[in-house]
């Protein structure tokens, strides 16, 4: 699955007021609703049931949490780009400042999980990730991640 074929620019987000790992996970459930037109709440909660299962903050300040929606036939991604770094409850314990989350319909297990593999992957690129934290636009951030396919 191409990232342009689930992350729009209306998704991607500089510079987001954000106060915690739940306050996070509401403004991608609000940003991905207004995409999909569809209530945040169920969005919202499938993220944070996820959650309850393990974090899904990967490390050096990296979160990319994701869930299965069943009213979608379409992905949707969401960039966001903290203000201040959060706890997000990572495995190394350091707070994020990047959040890629991935919202894919129940029977497109397999795309869900290969898209989640590659972006764990181009996150994994400090260059990257650099470029990302250093963005001072939506335009900006949906550039660096878009160009980098």
């Amino acid at each position: 699955m191409q990232l342009s074929n689930v992350l729009s620019l209306d998704c991607t987000k500089s510079a987001v007021p954000c106060s915690s790992k739940k306050r996070a996970l509401e403004l991608i459930s609000e940003i991905a609703a207004t995409h999909l037109d569809q209530n945040p709440q169920p969005l919202f909660e499938c993220m944070l049931n996820r959650e309850k299962l393990g974090t899904t903050g990967i490390g050096n300040g990296i979160a990319i949490p994701h869930g299965r929606i069943s009213n979608s036939d379409h992905a949707i991604a969401v960039l966001i780009q903290c203000q201040q770094p959060i706890d997000f409850d990572a495995i190394d314990g350091q707070p994020i400042d990047l959040l890629f989350a991935l919202l894919v319909p129940e029977e497109q297990c397999k795309e869900h999980l290969s898209t989640l593999a590659s972006m764990a992957e181009k996150l994994g690129n400090k260059k990257i990730c650099k470029q990302l934290r250093n963005a001072t636009t939506d335009q900006e951030l949906y550039d660096i991640l878009i160009d980098e396919q």
